[in-house]
């Protein structure tokens, strides 16, 4: 069985518990989906953290999935509890960074995304509340590439979308090549880009 630590990082109010709370209950972890509103948030444990509604302390839940268990890390997500988010950049295979659609990358989530970078940390990017009547695709899209990474790319499933090819294909010169002689991507290519954090799914 395969294992991998992943994180799951935002500023605060984006979602962050919430999307965790999903994931283990999808997964059958949790027999019920809790909510950090009603404080009974399965990875919101601390009294503390029921009464503010916020993530203070950094938690740790065991999924699977098919062949793969996932050690799942909910951290804070308020600027003043950084350093305990801090912590876990280094014992991470990857990171999941999660942006609100209504509000947009936040001064915390750069902060973040550069903390990812120093730490070298692969990162996927979760764009949460797209169900909001303001939310726009394209418009976040466009500032997470204009404020993070051109290597932005929008996979609206498993399947990468026909026209991200060229997108994922122009962040590697070699890869380009192989691109223009072949039209096509491998699937190895694109996940050897994303490793290198070139490419963010």
């Amino acid at each position: 069985m395969k294992h991998i630590v992943a994180g799951i990082i935002a500023h605060v109010d984006a979602g962050k518990t919430t999307l965790s709370e999903a994931l283990l209950y999808q997964t059958g972890a949790l027999r019920q989906l809790g909510r950090v509103d009603n404080g009974d948030a399965f990875l919101d444990s601390d009294d503390l953290e029921k009464q503010r509604g916020i993530t203070i302390f950094s938690h740790q839940a065991i999924l699977q999935h098919n062949n793969l268990e996932l050690t799942l890390l909910d951290t804070p997500g308020h600027a003043d509890f950084a350093s305990q988010t801090e912590q876990v950049f280094s014992v991470l295979d990857y990171a999941i960074l999660v942006v609100s659609a209504t509000d947009g990358v936040q001064g915390y989530t750069r902060t973040l995304w550069h903390l990812l970078e120093r730490y070298h940390v692969p990162a996927f990017i979760f764009v949460n509340k797209m169900d909001a009547d303001s939310a726009d695709k394209d418009k976040v899209l466009a500032q997470l590439k204009d404020t993070l990474s051109q290597g932005c790319v929008a996979f609206d499933s498993a399947e990468i979308p026909d026209d991200s090819y060229e997108e994922i294909a122009l962040q590697d010169e070699v890869v380009l090549d192989t691109y223009l002689e072949t039209g096509d991507l491998d699937d190895d290519t694109v996940r050897q880009m994303i490793l290198q954090r070139q490419v963010f799914p």
